[in-house]
């Protein structure tokens, strides 16, 4: 039907967004509501040696200031990492003690020493500049090389020389071998810049604790409501699961910064539980820059051999990546088993090895962003497969195409395995929609202008949908990584989906309301989705790593199942059929081959009357399921993107950008196009804008826009988007999924552009202009010395 599966519907909350009408936790409003501010570090390394408050609860409106003392002294845990990881030697990793309310040491600019609860924000925030902190202050270290240098500043007494493990994946052996007896060897060194995720809405929370009834109520800007539950209460203890509810309303954007639970939820709860207040905070943008959960931060050599034919012999990886000063939820796995596992890319590559060192610094916590890990390896991989062409003088898509994998199943060597693709056929797509053949006339003509025009080709893969739980579980993670999902019909036929997955901007509402449609052909309309409160859905997952098609509808899916085979037996008992000969279409339910039939909303309401059901049969018409994928999935495409740079300035113009995806089954075309936009966006912000910098004591030194630079509308192009469908053969619907692709395929694709037209190709993100210049200039000096 028109609404169904393949459909470009509109979607259906935008009237809300667009209206001003949409409800975000910092619209929240509780009776005897208080607010929050925080003490925060202004140093990044120190020994808190006392706290003064007198003078901040001497002022009228402040209710209490609470310190990491109490917090600890309540019994409150540390905040922890959620995924396991080993060294090689079979040690495991070294977790540093996190506590939300810092007591004996701070570890980075913005961390909490205490909070100050009051009854209005404006009073918090003056208060909390009147709480005097006695610091020690300590050296400082905010670079992960220079961490791990003899003599470093140490982060946490229990991980010695900051190192938190060291890891590898692959057989080392196999891969020098390769490399060393390669006809030709590329080496780079290269560097993933840290970025910060700026959502446009910041994190808030709103904790109420009821002392009558012994409950607690978190409102939060999260990702996953139900595993923040599930850690407050299990880990941290602040209240028991069954005792605490957890609702994620609205939320504005999250990119993976809010799938985690951080110092504020946990202290905004103790704190209404000791002041019996509601509590509310909400950050600035000062506070976000400076707390929530950074990106990326790697610093990588490697080498890749190839033989007389252009083909892969060998790939060896060594990164130190950058964790900050405390081990966030999933920060282990990211540069592990999302980075490292994803480092064989397209290629058919025999042998691959990587070397994981994760550090401690004293700067804020990193953790996943979007992409988390893929994006790492994407631009790893496709920088060294574009430099190795032209070392080597071939063309790049050429290089590529000799390397591709090119059947399916295909187990890469290190440890996944690719179920379905076609990546000669991504590739053709791109060239064509790109006007490559053009190319030439083009860089000829800008040269007429004084510009300098490159191309640069990324071909990217991605692993989504993280599972089987029984293998992730192996692997250290901490929970199961299924979904879950109610479908309720109800008496007059409206339909109610209720998910554990969370829509953030994905447009859920829309989405997984078209399966439904498509399924029971009943309008859109009549179909509701409900998420992101705990005491509505009874338990699941989240939305992150691109999974809420391929797991969160394939769990509806399995639900609508049992649903669809009740229907048919209702059917068949009320109409005197065979339940083989019922089918469901166009909004009824019908006998094939005959006139006899039911309206949809005739079988719901037959189901809660039950006044004909079939002997035996419960009333009611509503089903639940779990669905535990048996693997990941793997969209998969090429991006080519053509730039413009002035050689007088370095200013650099992204002129054109293609991207052919992959994604399997394509729910919605306007909903997948419109995150391949903005994950491409964010892609060029981060090759060309992007870069969280620290100075050498650990100060931030991009802590506001005026010095972190965001993509704006005349920094990236209008862009052309095509499709190359294969279906995934592992999950009902064939989704392989499309959030993180742009984000994942944009950088290399935009890096290689610039360095083809500049010729020098080493250049590091952010290729601002300053850098760009210095690349040229480098570039023409080897010639003017000839």
């Amino acid at each position: 039907m028109s609404d169904g599966i393949g459909a470009r519907v509109k979607r259906k909350e935008d009237k809300r967004f667009i209206t001003g009408k949409g409800k975000y936790t910092d619209d929240i409003r509780m009776e005897n509501q208080a607010y929050a501010a925080f003490v925060r570090s202004p140093h990044a390394h120190a020994r808190v040696k006392g706290i003064d408050a007198s003078a901040a609860e001497a002022m009228e409106g402040v209710i209490a200031v609470l310190n990491g003392q109490q917090l600890t002294g309540d019994g409150i845990g540390n905040l922890i990492c959620g995924w396991a990881i080993s060294s090689k030697d079979g040690s495991p990793m070294n977790m540093g003690p996190w506590s939300a309310l810092a007591t004996d040491r701070v570890r980075y600019v913005g961390d909490a020493v205490a909070v100050v609860i009051a009854e209005s924000q404006a009073v918090a925030r003056i208060a909390a500049e009147k709480v005097e902190v006695d610091y020690e202050e300590l050296p400082a270290v905010a670079q992960a090389d220079k961490a791990l240098e003899p003599g470093a500043p140490q982060v946490h007494d229990n991980a010695p020389g900051n190192l938190i493990y060291d890891w590898g994946l692959g057989d080392e052996a196999a891969t020098d071998a390769g490399i060393a007896g390669a006809a030709h060897v590329t080496e780079m060194r290269v560097l993933n810049n840290r970025l910060s995720p700026n959502p446009m809405e910041p994190r808030s929370a709103v904790a109420t604790y009821d002392e009558a009834e012994d409950h607690y109520t978190l409102y939060t800007t999260s990702q996953n409501p139900h595993v923040a539950r599930l850690v407050l209460s299990a880990f941290y203890q602040v209240a028991p699961e069954h005792k605490l509810r957890v609702i994620a309303p609205d939320v504005g954007g999250g990119f993976g910064s809010k799938i985690y639970i951080y110092p504020e939820e946990i202290t905004c709860l103790w704190a209404s539980m000791k002041t019996k207040r509601s509590v509310k905070w909400t950050a600035d943008r000062s506070e976000a820059f400076k707390t929530d959960a950074h990106g990326r931060d790697h610093i990588t050599t490697a080498k890749m051999g190839f033989d007389a034919d252009g083909k892969i012999t060998g790939f060896k990886i060594d990164t130190i990546a950058n964790f900050g000063a405390y081990m966030s939820l999933f920060s282990s796995a990211v540069p592990t088993y999302l980075y490292a596992t994803l480092l064989s890319g397209q290629y058919d590559i025999k042998n691959v090895y990587c070397n994981v060192r994760a550090v401690y610094t004293n700067t804020v916590p990193v953790d996943a962003y979007r992409g988390a890990g893929r994006p790492e390896a994407c631009f790893l991989i496709e920088r060294m497969m574009e430099t190795a062409a032209r070392e080597m003088g071939m063309d790049p898509g050429e290089l590529r195409r000799r390397n591709f994998i090119q059947s399916f199943p295909h187990e890469t060597p290190v440890i996944m395995t690719y179920d379905a693709g076609d990546f000669p056929g991504n590739l053709d797509k791109a060239l064509k929609a790109a006007d490559v053949a053009g190319f030439a006339a083009r860089k000829a003509e800008a040269a007429k202008r004084g510009k300098l025009r490159g191309i640069g080709y990324s071909c990217y893969i991605e692993a989504c949908g993280i599972a089987p739980s029984a293998a992730v579980g192996s692997l250290g993670a901490g929970v199961g990584l299924w979904e879950s999902a109610e479908v309720r019909v109800n008496p007059v036929g409206t339909i109610e989906i209720l998910t554990g997955s969370h829509s953030h901007g994905q447009g859920h509402e829309t989405t997984f309301a078209q399966i439904v449609a498509d399924r029971f052909g009943v309008p859109i309309d009549n179909v509701s989705i409900v998420h992101g409160d705990t005491d509505k859905v009874q338990f699941g997952m989240g939305t992150y790593g691109s999974r809420s098609g391929a797991v969160g509808m394939s769990a509806i899916v399995k639900a609508m199942d049992k649903v669809e085979a009740k229907v048919k037996k209702i059917a068949a008992h009320v109409l005197e059929a065979s339940e083989d000969d019922i089918v469901i279409e166009g909004g009824e339910v019908k006998v094939a081959g005959t006139d006899k039939k039911m309206a949809w909303h005739e079988v719901g309401l037959s189901a809660y009357t039950a006044h004909n059901l079939p002997p035996g049969m419960e009333p009611g018409l509503k089903e639940g399921a779990f669905y535990d994928p048996v693997n990941f999935t793997f969209p998969a495409g090429a991006y080519i993107c053509e730039v413009e740079v002035d050689p007088e300035t370095g200013v650099t113009k992204v002129v054109q950008f293609t991207a052919a995806d992959d994604f399997g089954t394509i729910i919605n075309p306007n909903i997948v196009e419109g995150q391949v936009h903005g994950g491409v966006a964010q892609g060029i912000g981060q090759a060309l804008l992007e870069q969280v910098v620290y100075d050498d004591a650990g100060q931030l030194i991009t802590g506001s826009y005026m010095d972190y630079a965001m993509p704006r509308a005349d920094d990236v192009p209008f862009y052309t988007i095509e499709h190359n469908t294969t279906v995934c053969p592992n999950n009902p619907l064939g989704i392989k999924g499309c959030g993180e692709a742009g984000a994942i395929g944009a950088p290399p694709a935009v890096i290689n552009a610039i360095t083809d037209a500049i010729g020098n190709n080493d250049l590091q993100m952010p290729a601002t202009p300053a850098r760009v210049w210095a690349a040229i200039n480098a570039a023409k000096a080897p010639m003017a010395a000839e």
